[in-house]
């Protein structure tokens, strides 16, 4: 069973390091208690990048916990610097379900309110930033480690905890883990064809995916 497992909310700030002064709301805190989530995602929960979140499809960013055991794992992590929940500026950190068993298109009940799985999260040098680890964009692509987002198609309260009930599922879906495979993978004609019929997958998605064809 899918469940929230954590929730995080910000706003956009500047923050600066060694590289200069950056704008982000990647610093997210997380909730405790209930919270109303909209069609525009969580109360309290902004964006700073307009131009490349905020969409209907891109209400709640959704990462999977096991992920962090990985990164954990892969750079060798002392307990003082290991990975754990919002670490990639997700809001909600879910146990139960990966981009292998989640499927683009598919609608569950969560609380009181109703989503829906639009695609992939698209990884950012944002995330490698915040974290301070070298490679760390890469690496997302390479394992397609890379989490994902939900459209709100109900408003309603949502909590830690809460279960994720599946209500549908298009008969013609595809795993978030096919399409990153037709993202970042070489071409293969068949995923492609699969991914591109696909009801489920926002259409920004299928552009892209129809550009990197295109662009062979």
């Amino acid at each position: 069973m899918v469940s929230i497992q954590a929730i995080f909310v910000g706003e956009p700030r500047s923050i600066t390091d060694e590289k200069g002064t950056w704008f982000s709301a990647i610093y997210r805190a997380q909730v405790e208690g209930p919270i109303e989530l909209w069609e525009t995602g969580l109360a309290g929960d902004r964006v700073a990048d307009t131009k490349n979140h905020g969409r209907p499809g891109q209400a709640v960013c959704v990462h999977p916990i096991t992920h962090y055991d990985f990164w954990n794992k892969t750079y060798d992590l002392e307990v003082a610097q290991r990975l754990g929940p919002g670490s990639v500026g997700e809001n909600w950190t879910i146990s139960g379900g990966n981009e292998q068993t989640i499927f683009c298109g598919d609608v569950y009940r969560v609380g009181t309110a109703i989503v829906q799985v639009s695609g992939p999260r698209g990884p950012c040098s944002k995330q490698e930033r915040k974290l301070g680890l070298p490679g760390f964009l890469k690496r997302t692509i390479d394992s397609m480690r890379t989490g994902f987002y939900l459209k709100v198609l109900q408003s309603g309260i949502v909590n830690t905890g809460d279960n994720w009930d599946l209500q549908d599922r298009f008969d013609s879906a595809v795993s978030l883990e096919l399409v990153n495979q037709a993202a970042y993978r070489p071409f293969e004609a068949d995923v492609f064809e699969q991914v591109l019929r696909s009801e489920g997958l926002v259409p920004e998605w299928k552009d892209m995916l129809l550009a990197k064809i295109n662009g062979r």
